[in-house]
């Protein structure tokens, strides 16, 4: 693959002559323009059959200084401490290349894939120039401020938690991750090593290590993959590994009712094998093997559950089957503030069995199975409608154990440029789980009105609508601003811990600021509520505040 790496020409001469240039060759400029505007669309010259020619890659810095706006000295200091994306990260991550005929799909994919990467705020791919059947295309992208040297805090079902770090999102240019912090939750203090590789060597091999030392114990993990990167992706392998030494409690009405030491190992590798994209469809096989090994122990000075998990080892092959279908919506304002969202509204499917025999070391003899299916629906023009569902469990002794079932839905009704209507409900169901498996529900997920894990129980449901607004503020070129209004009633029940104090439906009522840097890496949008319980015992407070972090709005 031929590319053209291209740098931006900053210096006070160099601006100088370009303005000189400018102005000397405006005619030529303004035909160049016009050639531009002439040239015909991305999926005019896939229907000619186009073949790709020069692929030219351009790596923006954070801040586009020919922009009055963002001009300014501040910005200019950024784009100087800053390392720019090397060209070679964004060629190796093409989908497409020189040679080949066009194909949107392709170009949208890549695009897709692009933005995934935290350290790029944007990316545009289109044609440069069309002649003789072949189209010379332009990759263009601009980066975020990668370096999070940061303090954090957040607060949720009245509990705070803290964190101090120092992480970079693309070491050097090379779009390698790096971090080291400290953290305090509710659960355990921890001391986290991360390292993150997506493309070791230029390839699509991704390592990624991570080691943390907590108040608890430790965790330990490894990954080394070359995944399905892309839908004509047609090989994968991989394995990973991991070890977590760690105390699990056990809640009633959101206190601590109970705790015991959990230690875990487990590991995976597998193979798998595709034919890529078939008439907008792609199938994947894999096969390989697993362990899960998980050990149950008192722990002196805690006050100990009824009755601990037994223990338990799986080792075993597996295959798995995955169908998907090349569907793809781009949208805006959705999930996100002003940043282009892809909705999957294709099908999606995947199957895994698997068998730990004893003959492997395995406790007994079980089949494991994991299955989950998802589509997207547009029941009417910029309605997005989402669902999915997904089963794991075992199956041993003639009966079904360890099982959870889940399904949940989204749905998106845009009400002008502004506002937005979301609704989702989600519910899961526990079969026969260990003493140690249970379903939470509080402030900390989903249930905004209470306290911290306020509810548990072996069957979970949560239905949540918003009315979302989303401004135009766009706060020195740095910040995007946003509120919702909701409403969130759940329930937890079943099973041996379930709150006895408050064990009905709950409900809460609130609204609350969403914030998000969008020239930084971690911008995460930050959530900034206030609820209040309607359905309230004297021992909650009638007003929850709440301030954390979270993907999406």
């Amino acid at each position: 693959m031929r590319c053209d790496r291209v740098s931006s020409w900053r210096s006070p001469v160099g601006n100088a002559a370009r303005l000189l240039a400018t102005v000397l060759l405006l005619p030529g400029a303004a035909w160049a323009e016009s050639t531009e505007q002439a040239l015909p669309k991305l999926a005019e010259l896939e229907a000619a059959g186009a073949r790709i020619g020069q692929i030219r890659v351009v790596t923006d810095d954070i801040f586009d200084l020919a922009d009055p706006k963002e001009d300014k000295l501040l910005f200019r200091w950024a784009n100087a401490l800053h390392i720019r994306t090397r060209p070679a990260v964004i060629e190796h991550a093409l989908v497409f290349k020189s040679g080949e005929t066009l194909s949107v799909a392709r170009i949208d994919e890549t695009e897709r894939l692009l933005r995934r990467n935290r350290y790029l705020y944007d990316v545009q791919i289109r044609p440069l120039a069309w002649h003789d059947g072949v189209v010379d295309l332009e990759v263009r992208t601009r980066d975020t401020w990668s370096l999070d040297p940061g303090f954090s805090a957040g607060r949720s079902g009245g509990a705070n938690s803290s964190g101090i770090k120092l992480k970079e999102y693309n070491l050097l240019g090379t779009g390698t991750s790096l971090s080291y912090g400290r953290s305090n939750t509710v659960d355990r203090s921890s001391n986290t090593f991360q390292f993150s590789a997506d493309r070791i060597l230029g390839t699509w091999t991704s390592l990624d290590l991570s080691t943390s030392r907590n108040s608890d114990g430790r965790r330990d993990a490894v990954s080394l993959v070359r995944p399905f990167y892309a839908l004509d992706s047609n090989w994968a392998a991989g394995i990973t590994a991991s070890r977590d030494d760690r105390i699990d409690p056990i809640y009633d009405a959101g206190n601590v009712a109970s705790e015991f030491r959990h230690r875990q190992r487990q590991a995976e590798a597998f193979a798998g094998w595709s034919t890529g994209r078939v008439d907008g469809w792609v199938q994947r096989y894999s096969v390989g093997t697993s362990l899960i090994d998980d050990r149950y122990s008192l722990e002196p000075g805690r006050v100990p559950p009824t009755a601990l998990p037994p223990d338990e080892r799986l080792v075993g092959p597996f295959v798995r089957y995955e169908l998907i279908e090349d569907r793809f919506e781009k949208l805006q304002n959705r999930n996100l503030m002003a940043r282009p969202e892809f909705f999957a509204l294709g099908l999606a499917a995947s199957v895994q069995l698997g068998w730990a025999g004893k003959d492997w070391g395995s406790t007994r003899d079980t089949l494991l199975y994991i299955a989950s299916i998802s589509r997207g629906f547009e029941p009417a023009p910029e309605h997005v409608l989402t669902a999915s569902a997904s089963i794991t469990g075992q199956y041993s002794d003639g009966q079904a154990k360890r099982q959870r079932l889940g399904v949940q839905s989204q749905y998106y009704i845009p009400q002008g440029r502004r506002w937005l209507f979301y609704a989702s409900a989600s519910a899961d169901t526990l079969t026969k789980p260990n003493p140690a498996e249970t379903l939470l529900l509080g402030g900390d997920n989903g249930l905004r009105g209470y306290p911290l894990r306020y509810q548990n129980g072996q069957r979970r449901a949560l239905f949540t609508v918003e009315e979302r607004f989303f401004t135009d503020a766009y706060v020195w070129r740095l910040f995007r601003v946003g509120g919702a209004a909701f409403f969130d009633v759940g329930r937890a029940w079943g099973g041996n811990a379930t709150n006895t104090v408050n064990p009905g439906w709950l409900s809460n009522v609130g609204a609350g600021l969403r914030i998000v840097s969008v020239r930084a890496a971690f911008s995460n949008v930050l959530h900034v509520d206030v609820a209040f319980p309607l359905n309230a015992t004297p021992d909650i407070k009638k007003v929850q505040f709440l301030v954390k972090t979270k993907a999406s709005f």
